[in-house]
């Protein structure tokens, strides 16, 4: 009966350091946004968890720019968990520090701070903004050591870090199959076609950032590297020229560098998907099935910008949302390039919460979801409330 009585006491005391938190937070006007007429503690603790599920791109390179502002009050009342940056938000070094400085300050929860800098044809930021030129990664991999690459991405981290940045959505772990592959191979995006040579300095990548702090994200699963078509312009079906090898990558960077985030692409690859034709971002097969169970990785999963046409341009808002998050994806990212929409946020929120009450699954799976995404800021040094389990 004591023994019993004392593990009462204890599970008590595990709840309340749990809620008292959250109940802080909560009534701090910043901490959590507006609930709508209604909205009970459940409905509440939905929307909070999944805010740290949405990424967006915004409009803007000045904190005067309406694109600014909205993206700013988002993260003020906890609608987003980060924002991407794009070329057009860079105007200077001055000006990126100053927008990153603002949107952290006023943060209800710590910001994921995301640029796509990977070097070559694909870096947002450039010597004309005031930060070195990093070669692509075919160029890396032909003329420097692995030793010699991680030194140089270790440059380009810090100077991502001195600007506020603290996720760098790269390296491409792309086998370079298809050469003329318009969205990897031909831009030099690949590191080689051995996976050997595409782990040795795709680990160089990883380390030179750790040392400055910044956060990558393995991309793009399964394998991007022998398309012939460009998955931000169309569906690609890469099931007849996907090879086995294109995994070993992953493999390697889970199981011995402890890969903190994967982008899954939107590519289409009947082999890995049960024979169904669903992008990868949109499959519980490759992502639940091949990625967590299989290649054992437990960190977080980002979607590629679920506003490219392989997949906004067959598939509705709803049913994107709803089976990206049963596939298995953490962060949904939408980059808000062609057609922003800034009221991404609160559109996904509501489908999100609304499917929630009608499926378990769901509802488990921003939990999920949400559990990751804090671990992952405290990575950083950040601290996010955790969420208490269901029964408050």
């Amino acid at each position: 009966m004591g023994s019993a009585f004392r593990s009462l006491a204890g599970l008590a005391r595990q709840w309340l350091a749990l809620v008292l938190p959250l109940l802080a937070a909560l009534v701090s006007p910043a901490a959590v946004w507006a609930e709508a007429p209604g909205d009970g503690m459940d409905d509440v603790l939905l929307k909070r968890m999944i805010g740290q599920m949405l990424m967006v791109g915004f409009v803007g390179n000045t904190p005067e720019a309406e694109g600014y502002r909205t993206v700013l009050e988002q993260a003020r009342v906890g609608k987003i968990t980060g924002v991407l940056y794009l070329g057009r938000n860079i105007r200077s070094k001055r000006t990126v520090r100053e927008l990153n400085e603002g949107l952290q300050r006023a943060a209800a929860y710590p910001l994921l701070v995301a640029v796509d800098q990977e070097g070559g044809r694909v870096q947002r930021l450039r010597p004309e903004d005031g930060v070195q030129d990093t070669p692509s990664a075919a160029e890396v991999a032909q003329h420097l050591s692995p030793k010699q690459a991680e030194v140089l991405y270790a440059k380009m981290a810090a100077d991502l870090a001195d600007l506020g940045f603290n996720l760098n959505l790269g390296p491409v772990v792309d086998l370079n199959i298809n050469p003329a592959n318009p969205i990897i191979g031909r831009l030099g995006r690949s590191y080689a076609t051995s996976p050997e040579r595409v782990t040795a300095y795709a680990r160089a990548f990883l380390h030179g950032h750790r040392a400055a702090g910044v956060l990558t994200a393995l991309k793009h699963f399964p394998g991007h590297g022998s398309s012939s078509a460009d998955s931000h312009k169309r569906s690609v079906d890469i099931g007849a020229t996907w090879r086995d090898a294109e995994l070993e990558p992953y493999r390697n960077l889970i199981a011995g560098d402890g890969a903190e985030i994967v982008m899954s692409a939107h590519v289409i690859n009947s082999a890995l998907s049960g024979g169904k034709p669903v992008p990868a971002s949109l499959s519980p097969d490759m992502l639940g099935g091949l990625l967590r169970t299989k290649l054992l990785f437990k960190g977080v999963i980002i979607t590629d910008d679920l506003q490219m046409e392989a997949i906004s341009g067959s598939t509705i808002f709803e049913d994107i949302l709803r089976q990206a998050v049963l596939s298995g994806n953490d962060i949904l990212l939408f980059a808000n390039d062609k057609k922003p929409d800034p009221t991404i946020p609160d559109r996904a929120s509501a489908v999100l919460l609304r499917a929630s009450k009608s499926d378990p699954d769901i509802r488990k799976r921003i939990e999920e979801s949400y559990v990751r995404i804090t671990q992952l800021k405290d990575r950083l040094g950040y601290h996010v409330v955790p969420i208490p389990e269901r029964g408050l």
